[in-house]
């Protein structure tokens, strides 16, 4: 049954969603120094290696960084209200620790907010999606030092000051609450024998101080701009109804809303100090890092993309295949390939959740299904009959419009890789999440040609009524 009037307000800003690494290429190109991500060929699990070696498909990734006008017009042609892209930082301040930003890596990204606004595509920007500039790795040992701060404070406030006028959202960390899971990654911190619990927590603090700097700068230089926070929602199921399962659910969940209620709230809360406690762990907090701590957001922004359950009891504590955050697979769910257990009603909870817990406005900037498309041909044009993507959008898609129904105040949604583009967790092409195909293989060959898929004019109607097509 298709609906005739829509639950999303007026103003919804539909669209999609990338970063730099994943899609930009031309990693050493005009000045760009290299990230962590150059050194990880293989994606999040595999070892880095000393240098970028030609098995690095990020090297090259779709190469936005030559076909942005070409992408953006397809994007407009879907009828994109918003872009989210990071900027990746190695592009503007090579080493991390450089005095002057490379205005070469500046001048880009304004090439690109010159393409969105002749669109009149809003830009949603991240500051910091998983690619720490290697030098601040090696030489830092990434967010555990404290310098990283300030570097970040001056890399932030280089943007705000250079686009503060033209991009109203910004997002200042990807999904933060990877960090203690995803270290290098996620925070440029080298895995040593030597890695502490202890490090971690303290690397997680440094970038949450920094989070609020950024914040109060935006504040400050770009008074009409919305900060947010963003963070990976997962929501977590009891594996049996006893109470052990229940408290084990109730802790592993504040492992992660941790990280929001700090943004939202200003400070950390009291079971999380607990639990740090309980680890043997004593972060170091300045009396300005609870000052800066108070520059709260102004919206949560999240990716979604499974659910999973949890247990208290050991023998049944299995890995899922695609979980990187705790919990046991759910026996009541289908997985993807790559094992991530598909739950549209997952997010209608995490929607309520979110809203119920913080009263700010909610964005979901990543969702979306990686598969294995097949390239066809059908009277002479080039497509992909992804349907099995259409019905996973379609239903996560119905279930925010359930949310927002509930009363939660959803003020967009941008589909993960709305272009193919390189998986962070197997830095394969060939897991393609888009609504444009890109010509490129795992083995690095192919046109970089752009095809658009039938998802493509699935999403546009769904975007020109305004969610109204959803078949729920």
């Amino acid at each position: 049954m298709t609906n005739t009037t829509s639950p999303f307000p007026e103003g919804f800003l539909w669209g999609g969603a990338t970063a730099a690494n994943q899609i930009e290429g031309a990693y050493n190109q005009d000045g760009k120094g290299l990230s962590v991500q150059d050194v990880l060929p293989h994606g999040l699990r595999s070892p880095r290696t000393p240098a970028p070696t030609p098995d690095n498909l990020k090297l090259e990734a779709i190469d936005f960084y030559h076909h942005y006008a070409e992408d953006i017009a397809l994007f407009a042609e879907m009828g994109f209200k918003v872009f989210r892209f990071s900027i990746a930082w190695s592009r503007i301040f090579p080493n991390g620790d450089d005095k002057e930003p490379n205005e070469a890596g500046l001048a880009f990204y304004d090439r690109v907010l010159d393409e969105l606004e002749k669109h009149g595509i809003e830009a949603l920007v991240t500051l910091s999606h998983y690619e720490t500039p290697l030098h601040l790795a090696d030489a830092y040992g990434g967010w555990t030092d404290r310098r990283l701060i300030n570097l970040y404070e001056r890399y932030a406030r280089t943007l705000l000051e250079r686009y503060g006028s033209r991009v109203k959202y910004w997002l200042t960390f990807n999904e933060i609450n990877s960090l203690v899971h995803e270290p290098f990654m996620s925070a440029g911190i080298p895995e040593t024998e030597q890695l502490t619990e202890q490090d971690l927590y303290q690397a997680m603090h440094h970038e949450l101080v920094a989070s609020a700097r950024a914040t109060r700068i935006a504040r400050e230089v770009a008074p009409n701009a919305k900060i947010g926070c963003m963070i990976i929602a997962m929501p977590i199921y009891p594996l049996s109804p006893s109470p052990q399962d229940a408290a084990a659910v109730m802790d592993l969940d504040h492992s992660n809303l941790a990280f929001g209620d700090v943004h939202t709230r200003g400070a950390y809360p009291g079971y999380f100090l607990r639990a740090l406690k309980e680890k043997g762990i004593e972060l170091n907090i300045t009396d300005e890092d609870r000052t800066d701590l108070t520059n709260t957001v102004d919206f949560v922004s999240f990716s979604y993309y499974q659910s999973v359950a949890h247990t208290s009891d050991p023998a049944k504590l299995i890995r899922g295949e695609g979980n990187i955050m705790g919990g046991v697979p759910n026996p009541t769910l289908e997985a993807s390939e790559w094992g991530w257990q598909i739950d549209p009603i997952g997010l209608r909870l995490v929607i309520n959740q979110f809203w119920d817990r913080w009263q700010k406005p909610l964005f979901i900037v990543e969702n979306g299904f990686g598969a294995k498309d097949q390239l066809v041909d059908i009277n002479g044009v080039k497509t992909v009959i992804d349907d099995y993507r259409i019905a996973y959008l379609n239903d996560h898609l119905v279930q925010v419009g359930e949310g927002i129904a509930d009363g939660a105040d959803v003020i967009g949604y941008t589909s993960w890789g709305c272009i193919d583009l390189v998986s962070a967790t197997t830095a394969q092409l060939s897991k393609r999440y888009g609504y444009i195909y890109v010509d490129r293989n795992d083995d690095g060959s192919g046109s970089l040609e752009r095809f658009k898929k039938k998802s493509f004019d699935w999403y546009a109607e769904v975007i020109r009524t305004n969610g109204a097509t959803l078949q729920g």
